[in-house]
């Protein structure tokens, strides 16, 4: 028996913030959207050319308060090439919450204070 991860799923307070910033800060874009006929929520699947692995936004009409997160332990990690323009881009941004130079790698967080690890392409 063989399993494919598909996809990831966050819920998200603003879907629109959302959206711009992880077009800007990772080059991900809508795939596929889902809308409730009541309105109650939004599903809206991203990606990109570099994997079939999808990141799922779910918005909640519902939903005024910000979502607990726990501890922050967990997180999604992306490979870049270029790891030297990413970091510029994501320090310009303002969204680096922690860096380990000693494993080259660090970590941004999106608009809701999801952790998004950013790992160098290594050879």
């Amino acid at each position: 028996m063989k399993f494919a991860m598909v996809h990831e799923n966050y819920n998200v307070l603003d879907l629109e913030k959302s959206l711009a910033f992880y077009e800007k800060a990772l080059g991900l874009t809508v795939k596929r959207r889902k809308e409730a006929s009541d309105g109650s929520f939004i599903i809206v699947y991203l990606g990109n050319e570099e994997s079939a692995f999808e990141l799922e936004l779910t918005w909640l009409a519902d939903r005024k308060d910000p979502y607990n997160l726990g501890d922050e332990e967990f997180h999604l990690a992306f490979r870049v090439d270029d790891f030297e323009a990413a970091h510029q881009l994501h320090e310009e941004m303002g969204c680096i919450v922690y860096e380990n130079p000693k494993m080259g790698i660090y970590f941004i967080t999106d608009p809701d204070g999801y952790w998004l690890e950013i790992v160098p392409t290594r050879k």
